[in-house]
Parts: structure tokens; C-alpha cells; sequence
């Protein structure tokens, strides 16, 4: 492992407020190339078009925005620099060693706090940077995969300005039939008060296999708006895990989606423990015939959460298999959203699609709406689709009670055998027990 240090950079302040200079200056402030700039200015327009999400969206008529306002907080902002490790805070340093890792990067405050590189990855050819210095270093590629191939400006609003203004993000490139033995680590600790743009890059070539874990946390009234692009060449595997854990004033939009070729494997955990309130646009796009895709979550509000997560699952070929589970526990008047469409387009028969939502209610405050659904041109498939919501049964929890566990003892035993349905399809160790001391730390609070 080698650790990269940096000379820190001047703090550059924002002061036009969320505007098109605003967006000249955070690409002047990171010396980005014209290329990126204009990039970004286009990407700006469409934000200015695209017009604000409204209650009679059918997407968004279950999460308001109220109490959101983009003049409250800071545009962007700029880092300091790059530290040594005895110099992170101690759960910094924890998220490091609590699993073993290629290589791993941490982001703070608008750029690259922290890098741990392996010389073996590059001696693979394998890509494992901030995307900052992809833009200088690999400009081919950014030009040939960012927001171009998945994820597009004019997906959303949100979309739209993440494009205009990102700052923090990660670029990984498998070249052809290179496995990536142990995951692949990024970490981000949103700063308080400012807006955050992180983006996830990953490109799969033909038979590349590579795991990636995003671990996302901090964000005191703050909002992030996050890109995720996972594109896989034929026959490449990929695990990617999501881990959101943002403090309860933050507010989080995120819109992900994954290009699946022939013979693919994916496998997609979203989990969704923080923030204030999150809208989650996630989507697998079947665009190879073999491909085989899962897209599993996990998630937990209390204390007045809001959780929403709307899924696509777009079969275009024959012969494709998806698989999707969400399961999450509430309480505390907390409110989860599920809306998810499995599509098959004509043509593509032969189709394996299964869709499920389960909800664990804790308490008589808390509400979850799931609206899961089908739509099918083709007529030699196999689709279906469940929803679930219920609560915990007193008898269940006295009977625990009366083997001398404690009342939150036995909630936590109900509500992790509920989730082991996702725990289990965890494929990182080290991040499932992760799981499990969140769950033990919400049915505590």
C-alpha cells in the first residue's frame, strides 16, 4: 500500500448563490479542461429547463419537499487537501479497518481527503481514482462514459444539477477478463451546511469481475445530490454496495443505474439508513441477452424519516433474469415509499423478473406506501410481483421477553430475522456486520 499526500489547495468561496457563474466558478476552482466546463454549462441549462417536482407527479406525489430550499445552503465546496491517516478522525480510521480492502479513498468537504493505493491494481490496469484527476489523466474515458451511457443530465432535476456542479466522486475501470480480488472502498463524510454532488463511475470491460463499497455518512442540514453509473461489458461481474448513512437533517436525492450486457452478473445493495429524507431513483437497464441482475435494499427510518425508492427494471432482450428485493423495518412516524416497475419491452421473451417489498412496522405511528408494478409486450415470460407491510406481533415479542431477553433484545432479533433476507446476500463479511450494529443502534433509539 503507498499513500498519496498533496500540498493543500486555496478555499475558494461561492458567491453567486446557485447560478451559472456559480457553475464557472466551481470548474475554476478545480482548473478543470474547456471540455469539462462546457460539460458542465450545458448540463446547467438543462437543470434551468427541467421544471421543479411537483405533488401531482406521479413520482413524487408520496415525498413533498417541503422545507427545501437550495438558497439555504452553500453552493459547493472546496478542499484543503490531502491528509496523512494518523491524522483522520477516529471514525474515519474505523471505516478504514473495519474491512480489508484493494484500496480505499476518502472525500470531505468538495474533494479527496484521504488516498490508500495498492500497486497491484496498477500493475493490473485497473483505474481506482478521485474523478477529478480522471478528468486530467483519463479524459478519453470521462469524455466516452460520464453521464453519457447510464445516468444522463436530463434524467431529473436533481440529475440535472448534480451534472452542473459535482465535485467528490470515484472513477473505477476494470480492463478485460482483470478480477479484482478484495472490494474496493470509497468514503464520503459530507461537510454541514453545503450542497455535496458525489459520483460513482464504474466501467466492467468483457469479463472483468470487481466489488465496490460506498460508504456515505456525516451531512448536518446539508443535501446531497448523488450519481451512480455501473456499466458492465459482456460477461463482466460486479458487486456494488451502497451504504447511506447521513445524519437525520439531511436531505439526500440519488439516481443510479446500471447498463447490463450479454451474460452479465450484477448484484446491487441500497441501503438507506440516514437523512432527513431521501428520493431514490435506481434502475437496471438489460441491454445484453444472459444478463443477471439483483438489486436488493435495506432500510430503517425513525424519528420522522422519510425513505422513498423507486426501481425500474427494463428488460430489452431475451433470455434476462432480475431479481429485486426491498425489505425495511419503521417506527417513530417514520414513512417509506416503495414504487418499482419491472418492464419488458417486446421481443425480449424468455424474461425471469421477480419484484418484492416488505415492511416491518414497529409501531401504530409509522406508514409505508408500496406500489410495486408490471409492465409487459411480450407474451413468453415469467413476472411477478408482491408487496408486504405488517406489524410485530405482541405474542412474539413477549415470548422472547419471557426467555429473559430484554424488549429491545427481542425487537432487534424480529426486525434483523426480518432484513436476513437481504444480510444474507451481503457479499462482504465485514460490511454485513456493519449492518447488523446499525440495526441494533436504531431499535435503540
Amino acid at each position: 500500500m503507498t499513500v498519496l499526500i498533496k500540498e493543500p489547495r486555496e478555499i475558494v468561496e461561492a458567491t453567486a448563490g446557485f447560478s451559472q457563474e456559480t457553475v464557472r466558478q466551481a470548474s475554476a476552482a478545480k482548473d478543470e479542461p474547456s471540455w469539462m466546463l462546457d460539460f458542465r454549462l450545458q448540463a446547467w441549462q438543462t437543470f434551468e429547463n427541467l421544471p421543479w417536482p411537483k405533488p401531482t407527479d406521479e413520482a413524487w406525489r408520496r415525498t413533498r419537499l417541503t422545507g427545501f430550499k437550495l438558497e439555504n445552503f452553500t453552493p459547493f465546496a472546496i478542499p484543503d487537501g490531502i491528509v496523512r491517516r494518523y491524522d483522520l478522525e477516529p471514525d474515519l480510521i474505523d471505516a478504514l479497518d473495519e474491512m480489508e480492502s484493494s484500496a480505499s479513498l476518502i472525500y470531505r468537504d468538495g474533494g479527496v481527503l484521504y488516498v490508500e493505493e495498492n500497486e497491484e491494481l496498477d500493475e493490473q490496469g485497473v483505474i481506482f481514482t478521485d474523478l477529478q484527476s480522471a478528468v486530467h489523466e483519463h479524459p478519453e474515458l470521462m469524455k466516452r462514459y460520464f453521464m453519457t451511457e447510464a445516468v444522463t443530465p436530463d434524467a431529473n432535476k436533481f440529475a440535472a444539477l448534480h451534472a452542473a456542479l459535482w465535485d467528490t466522486g470515484t472513477f473505477i475501470f476494470v480492463p478485460r477478463n482483470t478480477k479484482v480480488e478484495l472490494p474496493l472502498q470509497a468514503i464520503l463524510c459530507q461537510g454541514d451546511g453545503v450542497g455535496g454532488y458525489h459520483h460513482t463511475l464504474l466501467v466492467a470491460e468483457e469479463g472483468a469481475e470487481v466489488t465496490l463499497v460506498d460508504d456515505l455518512m456525516g451531512a448536518e442540514n446539508a443535501f446531497q445530490a448523488t450519481v451512480v453509473e455501473l456499466i458492465l461489458k459482456d460477461n463482466a461481474q460486479v458487486r456494488y454496495i451502497n451504504l447511506q448513512d447521513y445524519k437525520h437533517t439531511a436531505w439526500n436525492f440519488l439516481t443510479g443505474k446500471a447498463v447490463m450486457g450479454k451474460d452479465t452478473d450484477l448484484r446491487w445493495i441500497q441501503v438507506s439508513w440516514g437523512s432527513r429524507l431521501t428520493k431514490a431513483f435506481l434502475d437496471l437497464d438489460m441491454q445484453g441477452e444472459g444478463g443477471h441482475g439483483e438489486l436488493l435494499g435495506l432500510y430503517f427510518p425513525t424519528r420522522r424519516q422519510h425513505i422513498d425508492h423507486q426501481t425500474l427494471q427494463l428488460h430489452r432482450v431475451a433470455n434476462c433474469y432480475s431479481d429485486l428485493l426491498f425489505n425495511g423495518a419503521l417506527k417513530h412516524r417514520a414513512h417509506s415509499v416503495y414504487m418499482g416497475i419491472i418492464k419488458v419491452l417486446p421481443g425480449a421473451q424468455k424474461t425471469d423478473a421477480f419484484q418484492r417489498n416488505g415492511n416491518l412496522i414497529l409501531d401504530g405511528t409509522a406508514r409505508s406506501d408500496s406500489i410495486p408494478g408490471l409492465e409487459i409486450e411480450a407474451d413468453d415470460v415469467r413476472c411477478t410481483h408482491a408487496a408486504t407491510a405488517a406489524q410485530v406481533e405482541d405474542e412474539y415479542v413477549f415470548y422472547l421477553m419471557a426467555r429473559g431477553l430484554t424488549r429491545p433484545q427481542a425487537e432487534r432479533m424480529i426486525v434483523q430475522g426480518f432484513l436476513q433476507g437481504v444480510l444474507d446476500r451481503v457479499p462482504v463479511e465485514s460490511v454485513m456486520r456493519k449492518l447488523e450494529r446499525v440495526i441494533s443502534r436504531k431499535i435503540s433509539r
